[in-house]
């Protein structure tokens, strides 16, 4: 079976992505700094208990222990599957790639 997307980009997808950008910008979820630290609603359990890392571009709810990364924080909000994340992903990807 051939792949649908390079390792490459999903390495991309992943990592070139701010996750706080996405969750702000483009997945309109609600979200507040705080402390210093970017939160947001768990897009699983609803807790305002979630926060992003910088550092290792993911985000992740103290309440339910869940860690997301963009590909997998756009599967859960928007319901979609792993293709369609990474297509709604890529569609966006250039303007941070740009932006940089």
């Amino acid at each position: 079976m051939a792949r649908l997307f390079s390792p490459q980009l999903l390495r991309s997808l992943r990592n070139d992505i701010p996750i706080d950008r996405l969750i702000a910008d483009v997945l309109s979820i609600p979200h507040k700094y705080s402390e210093g630290y970017f939160r947001f609603p768990c897009p699983l359990c609803s807790e305002f208990n979630s926060a992003t890392n910088p550092n290792t571009n993911l985000a992740r709810c103290f309440r339910c222990k869940k860690n997301f990364n963009t590909i997998d924080i756009v599967m859960v909000d928007s319901n979609s599957s792993f293709p369609d994340a990474v297509y709604l992903l890529k569609s966006v990807l250039p303007q941070y790639i740009n932006s940089t």
